[in-house]
Order: structure tokens, then sequence, then C-alpha cells
């Protein structure tokens, strides 16, 4: 069977165009839309972390012994070996025995709860979750104020801080048995166990306190409302190891937290164990929030109010917005520190009623502006 072809089309040829279809901007294809810009998250970042290194020299320097920047930094550089001059005996004691333990744990204490609260929001998918949710914060109060109540001490100095760690971890773990069902665990579950278990522990607290005499009633109510005054070397050290690793672990898990916010159903299509993921993540909070409530009492807002303010200037990625709220919650628990011993001099607020005087204004306007902008949380 033979083929024939169509017959041409009457008329002439089209002409060749006079101009190259490379260059002729009607014929140009468009342009791939430019990649994205990363200067930001790594200008934000750079600023995070020189306001962070000028906020923490100027906190060693204040306070009722005086010290300039310079012999700050000059006493630092001699330590270090490169240069500087030592200052005298007295000052000398100020700064490494009193000032820098205090801003070390800090550091320490405002990234772990900076980082825990961005983590947190992460795993339950709510701008408004915190490391308290689950009863970290609570159960640990427990423990630190039965501690003191029934005059434990096994471990010597180190027996509140012990018990609090102690508690504040086997309340996650019973927080997490108790929500878990077939296999697996549901936010919402998670959530009302978190409810339940602290209603609980606020319960044992009133409990505690009914049983303590006066000075340990003064000692309980000294150490909920959170402070650093008693900030040593061995403090920081006791917190640094779960610090490190919790704020170390965490940044790993940016980009499945990035896929767990498409929904679990499309996170699990796309390779994500949601339920290991979680586990993981929800220990990590659990060390995190459990070492800094035991060495500084009960601190709230930081986990929460940071991560938002960094969400606001860059968005809601996670490889950005983990480590960021680590760098940025050792900046407001500093500042929040320096304020606190400073503001009313000789007298030392106690840092959990600054944090959280501070951090209840955002709060409010952060529901405002989601109701405005969405309608409710639905």
């Amino acid at each position: 069977m033979s083929v024939t072809r169509a017959p041409e089309a009457a008329g002439p040829r089209p002409e060749a165009p006079d101009t190259d279809p490379a260059t002729d901007p009607a014929t140009k294809p468009a342009a791939k839309p430019a990649a994205p810009r990363r200067a930001a998250p790594l200008a934000l970042s750079a600023g995070l972390v020189v306001a962070l290194v000028a906020l923490a020299l100027l906190s060693a320097g204040l306070g009722s012994y005086h010290l300039t920047f310079g012999e700050v930094t000059g006493s630092l550089l001699h330590r270090l070996g490169l240069g500087g001059a030592e200052l005298d005996r007295v000052g000398e004691s100020v700064l490494w025995n009193v000032r820098l333990p205090r801003v070390v744990l800090a550091l320490l204490v405002g990234a772990s709860l900076g980082c825990a609260g961005a983590l947190m929001q992460g795993v339950f998918g709510n701008p408004l979750a915190e490391p308290g949710v689950i009863g970290i914060s609570a159960g640990a109060a427990a423990g630190a104020v039965g501690a003191i109540a029934l005059g434990l001490s096994f471990a010597g100095n180190w027996t509140v801080t012990v018990c609090a760690f102690v508690a504040g971890l086997a309340t996650v773990l019973l927080v997490y048995a108790m929500s878990r069902s077939g296999g697996r665990t549901e936010v919402v579950t998670l959530i009302l166990t978190g409810i339940a278990v602290n209603a609980f522990a606020g319960a044992l607290i009133g409990l505690f306190i009914f049983l303590a005499d006066n000075a340990q009633i003064s000692q309980i109510t000294f150490w909920q409302l959170g402070s650093l005054a008693q900030a040593t070397w061995p403090k920081v050290l006791a917190v640094l190891p779960c610090a490190l690793a919790g704020l170390l672990v965490a940044p790993l898990y940016a980009r499945k937290l990035d896929l767990l916010a498409l929904g679990e159903r499309p996170a699990r299509h796309l390779g994500v164990d949601v339920e290991r993921l979680r586990a993981v993540l929800i220990l990590v909070v659990a060390l995190l929030t459990a070492a800094a409530v035991a060495v500084a009492g009960v601190i709230t807002f930081v986990g929460l109010l940071v991560p938002h303010l960094l969400r606001l200037a860059n968005g809601p990625g996670h490889r950005f917005l983990v480590p960021g709220s680590a760098l940025g919650g050792a900046l407001v628990l500093l500042a929040g520190d320096l304020a606190a011993r400073t503001v009313a001099a000789p007298a030392e607020l106690p840092l959990g009623v600054l944090t959280a005087l501070f951090g209840s204004p955002f709060f409010f306007w952060l529901l405002r502006r989601t109701r405005r902008k969405q309608g409710g949380w639905a």
C-alpha cells in the first residue's frame, strides 16, 4: 500500500526571519526564575553571632563590680595566651568565678530552650507548641520541689538538680508511653496527655509546698521563678553534655521536619518514618529542656517566642530555624539575665518573671495577628 504525501499549500513560502531567534526578544525563551537568595539566613546568622558575642562580653563586665569592655577582652586574651593583660586579684575572681559561669550558663540554657521550642513546633505542626506542652517543665519542677520539701540530700548540693533532670525525663517517657497505641502516637493525644500530666505535676507541687516549712517554701519559690544567680562552673559542666548533644543532633533532622510540615501522610510517602522522627526529637527536646530547667528553674516563653521571631524574619525552613533558634534563645536569655541583675540593682529580679512579662504580650499579639490573617486557628 503506497503512501501519498499531501500536497503543499499553495502560495509563496515564508521568508526566513531577518533576526536571529536566539537574540530576538520576541522569540527568546523565558528566563528561568532566579534561585532563592541565601544571603538573608547567612546575614541573619552572622548578625545573631555578632550580637551574641558583644552582649556576652558586655554582660561579663556589668554589675556591682564594673569591668570595662577592654578589661574583659584583655583578661580573656591573657588566659588564651594571645596577649592581653591580667586583672587584679578581685577583678579576676569576679570575672572568672562569678560573671563568666553565669554568662556561659545563660548561653547554654537559652540555646537549649530556643532549639527545643523550634523542634516542638516542628514535631507538633503547631505554632503555639513549646517544651511545656508535654509536661517536661512541670515534671522537672515537681522533682525539684519534691527534693526540697522532703529534705533529700543523697547527691549533696546536686540533689535538686538531679531530681529535676530525672523527673523531667521520666515525665516525657510517661507521656509518650500513655499516648502510644497500636504502634502509633497522635499529636492530639500527646497534647491532651501532656495537659493532664501538667495538671498532675501542678497538684504534686502544691502538695509538696503544703508539706514544706517556711525556709523550704522560700527556696521553692525562688527556684520556681527561675534564676541563674547560683551559676558555677560545675553547673555549666553538668548541663554541657546534654545541651551539646541536643544542639548537635537537632539540625540533622531539619530536612525531615520540612517534609513533616507537609503533613504526616505526604511525609510518609516521601520516605520519612514519622513515628521514629517524633520519638527521637521528643527525646532530644526532653534532654535539652530537662537539663535547662534542672540548673535554672522554670523559665517560660523563650521556646515559644524565639522560633516565631525567626520564622517571621526568614520563613519556616528548619535548616535555618533550628540552629537560628538556638542562637536567638541564647541571645534572649542572656539579655534577660543582664536585665534581671541590673535593672533593680542591688536586688535581682527573677529571670522567669522577666521572660513571662515580655513573652506574654508577644503571645497575645500572635493570637490577634493569626486571627486577623486566617480568621482563627482552623
